[in-house]
């Protein structure tokens, strides 16, 4: 709040000071005072006016600075009302007043949404734990029946899995930290436990695919795997038709070690790269080749940053497509 503000709020009392002024003026002249007098009476009032107002625009001005420092400080900003200072004026407590049952009906609209979400979670999640079991009893027949036919069910049924695993982490994407634990991860391991899971999905596709990763980081292995697992099929999504190969491996950088998933698909368009990671885009390539959500690389962002882990791409157009995930190495871990 500025002087200015601070006045223009009061210039309906400025005006009817002015105005009692003068009329004082024109009463004491009309009955024989003599203007010295009027205008030392005039300079008292004069005064006492500054003083007040000066008095309480600082009070004011400290009341808000205190105010404002506590908003900013405050975790949940609509509990505003519940923290506000005493107030000053009886125009305070109205709007106090009036703040705190604002501020009740929104907590119980969030508390409302929160519960809907919650449920809807807890929906999706006992959702998949339940056809988790078909997708398994349809991978087993196809093992147990092995053929050309079975061999292109199970791959579909790979792909199947993995959207069905991609709602799950979706819905569990908000609350990573109830579900996630660091360790020791091998990246050798874990990208090639991703490679079988979808081989049959690779052959189908007839690519090739190759593992070098000779480092460890600390991560959780699950959801590392997870991000591996979307950038892989992408990779088979956006081949080419012919001598298609997938290469996974690491790079030391810095102070951390660099894994990174590179193929010889079709790549991105140069006005494109820049937005894969965005929620829900498919690009030129998701609307040509296939039914795209647009979410897969957007999950993988989203579950990088939870982890703490620096996901970047590099594509060149008909040539293929670098996806590097950056784990950073703490003092501690590098000298272990």
């Amino acid at each position: 709040m500025t002087g200015k503000d601070f006045l223009k709020d009061r210039c309906f009392l400025l005006i009817l000071n002015v105005l009692c002024m003068l009329f004082l003026s024109w009463f004491l002249h009309a009955t024989g005072y003599s203007w010295d007098y009027i205008f030392l009476i005039l300079l008292c009032w004069l005064i006492i006016l500054t003083v007040y107002l000066g008095a309480f625009y600082y009070r004011r001005r400290i009341y808000f600075r205190q105010m404002e420092k506590i908003l900013f400080q405050a975790d949940q900003r609509y509990l505003l009302g519940e923290l506000m200072l005493e107030p000053m004026c009886m125009e305070d407590v109205i709007y106090r007043d009036m703040i705190r049952v604002s501020n009740k009906s929104a907590i119980e609209k969030i508390r409302g949404i929160e519960d809907e979400r919650r449920e809807y979670r807890e929906f999706i999640e006992s959702w998949v734990h339940e056809i988790k079991a078909p997708i398994t009893g349809i991978s087993l027949i196809c093992e147990n029946h092995k053929g050309e036919q079975t061999g292109k069910i199970k791959g579909l049924n790979s792909k199947i899995d993995a959207l069905v695993e991609m709602a799950l982490y979706y819905a569990r994407s908000d609350e990573v930290y109830k579900d996630y634990m660091i360790k020791r991860t091998d990246l050798n391991k874990a990208a090639s436990e991703v490679l079988i899971r979808n081989k049959y999905y690779l052959i189908q596709n007839k690519m090739t695919a190759e593992v070098s990763c000779e480092d460890t980081v600390y991560t959780d292995e699950k959801w590392v795997s997870f991000i591996l697992n979307q950038l892989v099929l992408n990779s088979i999504k956006y081949r080419r038709a012919e001598g298609a190969k997938i290469r996974i491996y690491t790079e030391s950088y810095g102070r951390g070690v660099r894994l990174v998933i590179r193929d010889n698909g079709i790549g991105i368009r140069e006005e494109e790269a820049g937005r894969i990671f965005d929620k829900g885009f498919t690009g030129s390539n998701g609307r040509k080749n296939e039914r795209s959500t647009g979410m897969g690389l957007y999950l993988c962002k989203v579950l990088s940053g939870k982890l703490g882990i620096e996901i970047r791409a590099s594509s060149v157009e008909g040539e293929g497509t670098k996806v590097m995930l950056e784990f950073p190495v703490g003092d501690y871990h590098a000298r272990t």
